[in-house]
Order: structure tokens, then sequence, then C-alpha cells
């Protein structure tokens, strides 16, 4: 299936996965920050297996959701995509700074996430053209299973401290787990 949208004009064109992931990474940048508001990055004294745990925590409820179609909670799916996003990114954040006891300042929290989130958007348009953005006809169901996958392999590199015989570390599944979860949040932006 080739996904079309309807312009002004009535003219129909084909997306801008480009324009698209960078209004999907500006909302869930835009949620981070509040919280940073809020909380701070209060965040910066987990480990990262413990937000691999939280991405874990996200993933699966979407999946009880998709599986059960029952919502006791209230809360909608695509704020759990929101959730993975910013999990995937203050993971790889940990990954280079290590976790301490205090949080990190807010300017540095905010560079940092737009850093990685402009590593994944470079990831995503390499393997989108080397893949001929196949996740467009994937079923979202098949996203958050995989990201499922991803978090099941990156608990087996954490238990084996990070060391693996050929496969790529704990950097490549978080990118993975991102860009999925944007794509599942592309696909909801664009029913709607």
């Amino acid at each position: 299936m080739f996904y079309m949208q309807h312009t002004e004009r009535g003219v129909m064109e084909s997306p801008d996965t480009n324009q698209e992931y960078k209004e999907v990474i500006a909302a869930c940048r835009k949620l981070y920050g509040a919280k940073m508001q809020d909380y701070g990055a209060a965040w910066h004294v987990l480990r990262p297996s413990s937000l691999t745990d939280q991405i874990y925590i996200k993933a699966k409820r979407i999946q009880t959701l998709q599986i059960t179609g029952e919502n006791r909670v209230g809360e909608d799916i695509q704020g759990e995509f929101v959730g993975i996003v910013n999990y995937a990114i203050m993971a790889l954040i940990q990954l280079e700074l290590g976790h301490e006891d205090a949080p990190l300042d807010k300017e540095t929290a905010l560079a940092k996430y737009d850093e990685y989130a402009g590593k994944a958007f470079a990831l995503m348009q390499s393997k989108n053209h080397d893949y001929g953005e196949a996740w467009r006809n994937m079923r979202q169901s098949s996203l958050v299973d995989i990201i499922l996958m991803k978090i099941l392999r990156t608990k087996q590199i954490e238990d084996a401290h990070g060391k693996t015989l050929v496969s790529e570390g704990l950097d490549a599944n978080y990118y993975d787990m991102l860009n999925y979860a944007v794509f599942a949040l592309i696909q909801i932006m664009e029913a709607e």
C-alpha cells in the first residue's frame, strides 16, 4: 500500500516522512521539556537498565491494549509511544553520561535530547532509504512487537554486561525502539 495525502488543491502526494518525523519529535520534546520544568532531570539517577524497564512497561501496555481492546486507565496509546521515544533518548543519554545521584541541569538535558534525536533522525533517513519505507506497510501491532523484541535483546545485552559476539550494542537497540515508536506515531497522525 502506498500512502497518499490530500493537499488543499485536491492533488494527491506522498507524505514527507522527514517532515512528519520532525513533527513527532517536536511533540515528544515538548512533553520532555514540560516534564523537565516539573521534575527536572530526576531520571538521571536511573541506570540504563531501569530505563529499559520503563520502555518495557510502555510497550507491554500498548500490546495488552491492542490484544484486549480494553483500556481501564484511560490513557491513550499515543502517549505510551511518546513515552517510548523519550525514555529511549534518556537511555541513550545515560549510556553516554552514566547515572548520577544528582539530576542534569535543564540546558544539558535539552541539548542532549536534541543531539540524540538528531542522530536517530539521521539513522532513520539511512534505513528508510535502504528499506524503502517498509514501515508504512507494517501493522502497528508489529511495530509494538518489534519494540518488545528489541527490549528483550537489550535486557540480554545488559545482563551480559554489554558484551556481544556479533550483535549491535545497546545504543542500536535504543535507536530502533525510538524510531519504531516514531513510525507508530506517524501512523496515528496520518489516521487522524
